[in-house]
């Protein structure tokens, strides 16, 4: 008997695509949902890392040339009013304010300070949530997949015991592709999760360390502009 049911085993399919085509409508569903949740994170981690590169190389670029000496209102007309880099957006908002300030007697509006800060600030924000867009997937797949998973897992299970029950055999060949099919589900829900969470926390962490560099630039180019206000 024993040596019948190995054979029985043997002969059944385990590969992914046999298990998947003999799962039930509601497992392919949830492999199928588990499966494009894992692809679309990916494509965003991707995305996310060559984004936050390129940010850096901008970063640094225009840190350079900001501190190489040269005169602000060259820098800002050099860059023009719509720049593409983010810091020299920030740089920008920052001078357009700082010119608008100035009255047509070369005098100062009052509460000029204020704006600018305002106005970089406006502009870190929108860099900042740039940077974040598509985070936010990441950290819902890390919380939501090993769950689907399960669910997916739960009810292969089920569906497992309810061919026991309709073949009243108990016998491995009828056990095992029911708990392989369940067991697959939750495969891929980790699958999904973990590249999800772990990338979320470091491209987070990245995305902060960025902002927090535009937030102290603004800083320090807020700081310059003061100078020059109360001279």
């Amino acid at each position: 008997m024993e040596t019948e049911t190995l054979a029985m085993a043997q002969e059944i399919d385990f590969s992914l695509l046999a298990l998947f085509a003999r799962a039930t409508f509601t497992v392919k569903i949830v492999m199928i949902l588990l499966i494009l949740s894992s692809f679309w994170s990916w494509a965003i981690i991707i995305q996310k890392s060559i984004n936050f590169r390129k940010a850096k190389v901008e970063a640094e670029g225009f840190d350079e040339a900001f501190w190489s000496g040269e005169p602000l209102d060259e820098l800002f007309d050099k860059i023009g009013p719509d720049p593409q880099a983010a810091p020299e957006k920030i740089f920008a908002a920052g001078m357009m304010e700082w010119r608008r300030s100035h009255r047509q007697d070369g005098r100062l509006i009052a509460g000029a300070a204020a704006r600018i800060d305002r106005s970089m600030d406006v502009a870190i924000a929108k860099q900042a949530e740039a940077l974040n867009g598509g985070l936010s997937f990441l950290a819902t797949v890390g919380a939501t997949a090993p769950f689907v998973g399960l669910f997916g897992t739960v009810w292969g299970i089920k569906h497992a015991f309810e061919q026991i029950a309709l073949q009243q055999n108990t016998n491995l060949a009828v056990v095992a592709p029911g708990i392989a099919e369940a067991l697959l589900a939750t495969a891929l829900g980790l699958l999904a999760a973990i590249p999800a969470v772990v990338f979320y926390n470091k491209l987070s962490a990245d995305s902060d360390r960025i902002v927090g560099g535009y937030e102290s630039f603004a800083d320090e180019f807020s700081t310059i502009l003061s100078r020059q206000l109360d001279s």
